[in-house]
């Protein structure tokens, strides 16, 4: 995040954007500046997870959670932020057999 107040997540075709504010930030009301996430996972739908993966491997992220492959058909894997914020990424895809 290169801002001090945090760095939008977006799409032109989207509808939403999500705002990762830094610890600290003067935007959040002082009381909650210094507070860290708890239970927070921020999921976002991708269409080549492996790709995703390895820019992010490139780029040096926080893998928390190695790409893998559930039964039910979703590719996924989790990054921290450096608020400990949890961030999955997902790709859904046909099981196996289907």
């Amino acid at each position: 995040m290169a801002s001090t107040t945090g760095s939008p997540i977006t799409r032109d075709d989207a509808a939403a954007d999500v705002v990762l504010l830094r610890r600290g930030s003067e935007v959040l009301p002082e009381n909650l500046r210094h507070q860290r996430p708890a239970g927070v996972i921020v999921a976002f739908t991708v269409t080549d997870i492996a790709a995703e993966s390895d820019r992010l491997v490139r780029e040096g992220a926080n893998i928390t959670m190695e790409l893998r492959q559930e039964p039910w058909g979703e590719k996924l894997l989790q990054l921290t932020d450096p608020n400990g914020v949890v961030v999955q990424l997902v790709e859904w895809v046909a099981p196996a057999g289907t």
